[in-house]
């Protein structure tokens, strides 16, 4: 009995521990089902993501070249797809027609920019500093006569020094050149500046003809300087006439018999007529003067030290006038020029500064280099400001408003300072001031 017990019992639990066995194993065997099909899956994602991202990706290569090659003939589909790649697509596709549109406009801004260039009265070159020039308008080529330009070495064509000229043109600086073709002659003027680009910087040389502006100007001074000198000469020659006259008169006038009035009469007339021809003597001789101005002879020197040799020569003149003269810097410039001309203009400038000054008045000196590297020397005096109505005549020879003046001295003055390259300018300064500006270019 107990065996059969015993065997009982030993059955069920064989067959409790099979079942424990078994369940066990189901359960482990799920978590492995579970685990594989969980890895399955979570590396089909991955493998779906991992396609979606390469695709994406290229794509945005696609895109990214294309703009790079400046190719916008490409367009990414937007159906049968999934949301999310859709919506890419359609980001990429209004990107492009974003740079699209922006690059129209920019086409349409060339054209413009283009139409202007070549229409505009001014010639235009760019070039970098090899003298490979990218753009150049049609009138320059009319000007040169050559049917196309790529490299200044072609100027040769037209002058041996041109490539030289348009190579040395520093930006900010300006020159002039003479141009012939079969028709006329023209006076070109060229002034440069700099460009920059996102690929460098180019200089940008555009060119002007002045040759009617000149013979405009040209003419017009001349009509007032024939003007001021007609107007000096009949003031000269007009008593001697009528003295003249009255001298024939009175001897042919039998009323006149007495000597003693004939001998004063006409002692007063030969004063007068003396006179008068010393005055027209000497307006022949300022003219003579103007004309006689040689070419400067260029050579370096300390420039304070010639303005203060300038100031006590006219020490005395200020002093009758209680009139300061101040040199304001006080460091030193060496100025390239001719000393003797310069010294000529600057005792003229003095001169009229100190006749246009107030008593205890004040004279200031200025001078410095300007944005180009270029000496400028100021003059400023605490006068009266010339009036308006005189101001475009007081560089015309021979135009004076001085009792005793011959009118010559700012002409000259000016006349040295284009001999020099440079100019003679008046202005206001900021506090109201007379200003002459001798600018060295």
């Amino acid at each position: 009995m107990f065996k059969s017990i015993k065997y009982k019992l030993g059955y069920h639990s064989i067959l409790m521990l099979t079942f424990s066995a078994g369940a066990t194993w189901l359960f482990v065997s799920g978590r492995y089902f579970f685990a594989v099909f969980a890895a399955i899956v979570a590396l089909t994602s991955l493998k779906a993501v991992y396609g979606q991202f390469r695709k994406f990706n290229s794509n945005i290569i696609l895109l990214l070249n294309a703009l790079e090659n400046g190719d916008f003939s490409f367009h990414f589909s937007e159906t049968k797809m999934s949301v999310r790649e859709r919506e890419m697509n359609m980001v990429m596709n209004r990107i492009r027609k974003i740079l699209i549109n922006a690059r129209e406009e920019v086409i349409e801004k060339e054209k413009f920019l283009s139409i202007i260039v070549e229409t505009v009265p001014v010639g235009i070159i760019i070039m970098d500093e090899r003298g490979s020039i990218t753009t150049v308008n049609r009138i320059v080529l009319q000007w040169l006569g050559l049917p196309g330009l790529v490299h200044t070495n072609q100027l040769r064509i037209v002058n041996e020094s041109f490539p030289e000229i348009f190579l040395g043109l520093r930006p900010g600086s300006s020159t002039q050149i003479n141009l012939f073709n079969e028709r006329e002659e023209l006076q070109i003027s060229m002034r440069a500046t700099e460009v920059n680009f996102r690929y460098g910087s180019r200089k940008l040389i555009s060119l002007n003809s002045i040759g009617n502006e000149l013979e405009s100007m040209e003419i017009e001074s001349w009509i007032r300087l024939i003007r001021v000198m007609t107007h000096e000469i009949m003031n000269s020659i007009a008593p001697i006439t009528s003295l003249s006259d009255t001298m024939l008169y009175i001897l042919q006038s039998e009323a006149s018999s007495d000597g003693k009035d004939l001998q004063k009469n006409a002692i007063e007339a030969f004063e007068t007529i003396n006179t008068t021809a010393k005055g027209l003597s000497s307006f022949v001789e300022s003219y003579r003067k103007f004309t006689a101005v040689p070419q400067p002879v260029k050579k370096p020197f300390p420039l304070r030290e010639t303005l203060v040799q300038a100031v006590n020569l006219n020490t005395q003149a200020a002093a009758e006038k209680n009139i300061s003269i101040n040199i304001v810097p006080q460091d030193d410039l060496e100025l390239y020029a001719d000393k003797n001309l310069i010294m000529q203009v600057l005792l003229n400038l003095l001169k009229n500064a100190i006749e246009a000054a107030n008593e205890n008045g004040e004279i200031q000196i200025n001078y410095h280099l300007n944005r180009n590297g270029k000496t400028v020397i100021d003059i400023i005096n605490s006068g009266q400001l010339i009036p308006k109505d005189i101001l475009p005549f007081i560089f015309i020879p021979f135009f004076t408003t001085k009792e005793n003046g011959n009118g010559v001295g700012l002409s000259v003055s000016r006349y040295i300072m284009r001999l020099h390259g440079g100019n003679l300018q008046h202005s206001v300064s900021a506090n109201k001031m007379t200003a002459f500006s001798m600018l060295f270019l």
